[in-house]
């Protein structure tokens, strides 16, 4: 598994697995991936977060964390993750994923944003993620006054007020695409894992490849 966020953090991943009962040790390595970056995810997590996400750029050259899971451990990772992420199977000779000791990966799952990915409103390319959140959360407050009103005045605030409403996040998330932020996560699409998918395909929120953008 290629870990972006916090899945390549070992103590996150730790929490994830001993919580269940499962154990949690778990091979992690750095790896460079080609034709990966990594920006933010275009919805607030359950904690409050802006959580990161990759996205396809073929220009890009990034170092991240490869875990081994096993089936049990993949499973319970993965009920982490949807339905806000789906899981892609990214193939070797279209991404290459070289380790330290210079041997090449076949293959590897990774998880992608289903609500796309943040665009800089003045590039309008993907706005990089695993930075500073309290930046991220200020900057995206500057931007948009909206946000402001709703989650405002400043990161704190943010963060203690979305991490305790549901029906906050999902407002937020909805400022996001009205704000014409929101770029879709189509290009993993033909990686899908369609296991994954179909374990808990009903539960997935739709890919949007016609959100709105700003002019």
């Amino acid at each position: 598994m290629i870990a972006v966020g916090s899945n390549a953090s070992p103590g996150q991943v730790a929490h994830k697995l001993t919580r269940l009962g499962i154990p949690a040790t778990v091979p992690m390595v750095p790896v460079r991936v080609h034709g990966i970056g990594v920006g933010c995810s275009g919805h607030i997590s359950p904690a409050g977060y802006v959580a990161g996400t990759p996205y396809v750029d073929p220009r890009a050259e990034t170092t991240l964390v490869v875990t081994w899971l096993d089936s049990t451990q993949l499973k319970a990772v993965d009920d982490t993750e949807f339905p806000d992420y789906r899981r892609a199977i990214l193939p070797g000779d279209a991404f290459a994923m070289t380790m330290p000791s210079g041997e090449r990966l076949g293959g590897a799952y990774i998880y992608f944003s289903a609500h796309g990915v943040l665009a800089d409103p003045v590039t309008e390319q993907p706005r990089p993620g695993g930075g500073d959140q309290a930046e991220l959360l200020a900057a995206l407050l500057a931007g948009s006054a909206r946000l402001r009103e709703l989650l405002g005045p400043d990161p704190a605030t943010w963060v203690r007020r979305a991490g305790a409403d549901r029906a906050l996040r999902e407002r937020g998330t909805l400022v996001f695409g009205e704000e014409g932020w929101v770029l879709p996560q189509t290009d993993f699409l033909p990686y899908v894992d369609d296991a994954s998918e179909l374990r808990l395909y009903d539960d997935l929120p739709p890919l949007d490849d016609s959100l709105p953008r700003r002019a």
